[in-house]
């Protein structure tokens, strides 16, 4: 004989439909999100002195490099500029 499988339904609450939000007092939310914007532009401002330095760091390079690493980076030819 089978067993009949006995399925039941979950009952529906209303705190089911209640968020974080709703739960936490307004006060908290607001601080909280102040919290992530404050976070946002301290992360932006971080990326932002990194991408500076990394430039001034590249601009550095480029005004300490020999002649030598100049003229080999160069997509100059000299059978170009040659007499025909």
């Amino acid at each position: 004989m089978a067993k009949k499988k006995h399925k039941e339904k979950p009952k529906k609450k209303q705190d089911d439909k209640l968020s974080l939000g709703d739960l936490l007092n307004e006060d908290i939310v607001s601080k909280l999100k102040n919290t992530q914007k404050e976070l946002k532009e301290k992360e932006q401002r971080e990326l932002e002195l990194e991408e500076e330095r990394k430039r001034k760091e590249r601009k550095e390079r480029e005004k300490n490099k020999s002649f030598e690493e100049l003229f080999n980076e160069s997509s100059l030819k000299w059978s170009d500029f040659k007499d025909k």
